[in-house]
C-alpha cells in the first residue's frame, strides 16, 4: 500500500511540474534570424499545443501559422540556470491566446511579427533580444513555444530574472501552507470528533458482542453441567 501511494504521488507531480513548465512564461536571451508563415496542417497529437486562430478569425483545419526563428543562450531549470554560449536554434510559434488557456491574453500577433521583423540580425552585427515565450519545442510532434513578448537589449549576458516564475511559487507555498493549516484546523473542530465518536460507538458494539458472547457461553455451560 504504501508503495502505491508512493507511485501516485510520484505521477502527480511530474504530471504537474510537466503543466507548470509548459505555461509558466520563459525568457530567452538572443537574436532573431528570420521570420516566416507558414500554412499549419494539425495532427491529431499537436493539435492540443497550437492556440486558436488569431481573433477575429474562423477556426479551420489548417491555417497560416507565423514563426520567429532564432538563435539563443538555453535555460534550466524554469529558467533560473541559463548556458554560456547562444548556440541553441528555437523557433517560436506567434499566435494569438486570447481568452483561452494558458491566460496570456495575447491579441497582438501581428505586431509581434512587425517588431521581430525588425530585430532581425546576423552574427556580424547583431541585436540582441529577450524572448518571453511558453510551450516545448518538440521536433517528433512538429510543436513549438509560442512567443509573448520581445524587447531589445544591450549585451547578450543579460540575465533576465523570472519574477513571474518566482512569484507564482512563492504564492503557491503561501497557498499550500493556508490549505494545510486550514485542513489540520477542518480536522481538529470536524474530523477527529467524528473519528473519537466512531471509536467510542465500535468499542461499545464489541463490548456488547463480547457480553452476549459472555451470555451464550454461560447458558451452554448450564447444559453442559447438567449432562
Amino acid at each position: 500500500m504504501q508503495k502505491f501511494k508512493m507511485i501516485i504521488r510520484i505521477v502527480v507531480f511530474v504530471l504537474l511540474g510537466s503543466l507548470l513548465h509548459y505555461v509558466l512564461p520563459g525568457q530567452d536571451v538572443g537574436r532573431i534570424t528570420g521570420t516566416d508563415t507558414i500554412r499549419q496542417d494539425f495532427g491529431r497529437f499537436n493539435r492540443i499545443f497550437f492556440a486558436q486562430a488569431d481573433s477575429g478569425s474562423a477556426e479551420a483545419a489548417n491555417r497560416d501559422v507565423l514563426f520567429i526563428d532564432a538563435v539563443r543562450r538555453p535555460t534550466y531549470l524554469f529558467g533560473l540556470i541559463r548556458g554560456s554560449e547562444v548556440n541553441d536554434v528555437m523557433i517560436y510559434r506567434n499566435e494569438d491566446t486570447g481568452f483561452i488557456w494558458p491566460p496570456y491574453f495575447k491579441f497582438d500577433t501581428r505586431d509581434l511579427q512587425g517588431e521581430a521583423k525588425q530585430l532581425v540580425s546576423t552574427a556580424e552585427a547583431p541585436k540582441w533580444v529577450v524572448i518571453t515565450h511558453y510551450g516545448w519545442r518538440n521536433r517528433f510532434l512538429t510543436i513549438f513555444p509560442n512567443a509573448i513578448s520581445i524587447r531589445e537589449i544591450d549585451s547578450p549576458d543579460y540575465r533576465p530574472i523570472p519574477w513571474v516564475n518566482i512569484a507564482f511559487f512563492i504564492f503557491l507555498m503561501v497557498a499550500l501552507m493556508f490549505v494545510r493549516a486550514a485542513w489540520a484546523q477542518f480536522r481538529e473542530r470536524s474530523v477527529d470528533p467524528l473519528m473519537d465518536a466512531a471509536g467510542d460507538q465500535l468499542d461499545e458494539v464489541q463490548a456488547g458482542v463480547a457480553e452476549q458472547r459472555g451470555r451464550l457461553r454461560r447458558w451452554l455451560d448450564t447444559w453442559r453441567s447438567k449432562k
